[in-house]
C-alpha cells in the first residue's frame, strides 16, 4: 500500500513521520522547499507536484482548511475511483457537502500543539488521541476498514460521528476555547501589573492564543455560528456558576474533570 500526504505542516508532517516509522511506503507533496529537503531524509517520494500522488492507494489532505476544497477539486482530475482520500480539517460539514468521484472520507485527528511546520512535527503526535471519521452512508466498508487500520497504526483511536454534530462539538471543545484564550489575552495586554503578576495559571489558560493564525481564522470564519451558540451557553453557565451554590457546583465540576484525563494528559472518555 502506498500512502500520499498533501502538505507537511504539523499534522501532515507528523502523519508522514508516523507512517514512515510504521513501515508504510509514503509519498508527500509540499510547496515548502525546506520541508521537501527534510522529508527526503525519510522517503524518496517527495515533490511539489500533486500529480505525483496519482498512484497512491490512500491520500491524506493536510492543507489549511481554506485550501482544502481546492485540493479536493484538483484531485478529481487525477485520481481513479478506488483511491481513498481523507482530509484532516477540524470542521466536517463544509467538506462533506458533495460526493467525489474517488472515495472521500472526512476525518479529524484530535491532536496538535501551538506550534506549526514540518520542523515541529513528530511521529508520536497521534498516540492515544481520538481521530474522528465522518463517512458518507454509502462509503464502502472495505475503504473504511483500510482507513481505520492506518489511523490505528498511528496510535490513535477512531471514532465515527455525524458531520453536523462534530462541528458543534468542535466549537465547544476547540474553537470556542481558542477564542476565549485570545479574548483573555487581549483583555490583559494593557494591564501592566497583571502581566507582571501572570504565572502558570494565566500561561496555561492563554496557550491557545498561540494557535496558528491562518488555522484560527479558518475555524472562526467557517464555524462562527456554532461558536456563538456555545459562547451563549458558556455565558449562561458562568452566570449559573456564580450563584449561591458555587461551592457545591465546583466540587461536582472538579470531580468530573479529575476523571477525564489520565496521568499523561490523554483523554480517557469513552
Amino acid at each position: 500500500m502506498k500512502i500520499g500526504i498533501i502538505s507537511l505542516g504539523l499534522i501532515g508532517g507528523s502523519l508522514f513521520k508516523a507512517l514512515v516509522n510504521m513501515g508504510y511506503e509514503v509519498a508527500a507533496v509540499t510547496r515548502n522547499k525546506n520541508a521537501i529537503e527534510e522529508a527526503k531524509k525519510y522517503s524518496p517520494y517527495i515533490s511539489d507536484k500533486i500529480e505525483d500522488l496519482k498512484d497512491c492507494n490512500v491520500i491524506f489532505v493536510c492543507s489549511p482548511m481554506s485550501a482544502t476544497l481546492d485540493v479536493l477539486d484538483r484531485l478529481e482530475e487525477i485520481l481513479p475511483e478506488e483511491t481513498i482520500v481523507a482530509d484532516v480539517c477540524s470542521l466536517k460539514e463544509f467538506v462533506m457537502n458533495k460526493k467525489r468521484p474517488y472515495t472521500f472520507i472526512g476525518t479529524h485527528p484530535m491532536a496538535g500543539t501551538e506550534h506549526s511546520g514540518f520542523d515541529s512535527s513528530f511521529k508520536e503526535l497521534f498516540e492515544c488521541a481520538k481521530w474522528i471519521l465522518t463517512p458518507f452512508e454509502d462509503t464502502p466498508e472495505s475503504s473504511l476498514k483500510t482507513l481505520i487500520k492506518i489511523i490505528k497504526d498511528t496510535g490513535a483511536t477512531p471514532i465515527a460521528a455525524n458531520a453536523k454534530e462534530h462541528d458543534e462539538a468542535a466549537a465547544l471543545i476547540s474553537h470556542m476555547p481558542m477564542v476565549l484564550a485570545q479574548a483573555l489575552m487581549k483583555t490583559a495586554m494593557n494591564n501592566t501589573l497583571a502581566l507582571k503578576m501572570a504565572s502558570s495559571g494565566f500561561r496555561d489558560m492563554t496557550r491557545l492564543a498561540l494557535s496558528n493564525t491562518v488555522m484560527a481564522n479558518d475555524m472562526v470564519s467557517l464555524n462562527y455560528k456554532n461558536i456563538n451558540k456555545m459562547l451563549d451557553s458558556f455565558i449562561n453557565n458562568t452566570n449559573s456558576l456564580l450563584s449561591d451554590d458555587y461551592s457545591i457546583q465546583i466540587e461536582q465540576i472538579k470531580d468530573f474533570r479529575s476523571k477525564m484525563y489520565n496521568s499523561e494528559g490523554k483523554n480517557i472518555c469513552n
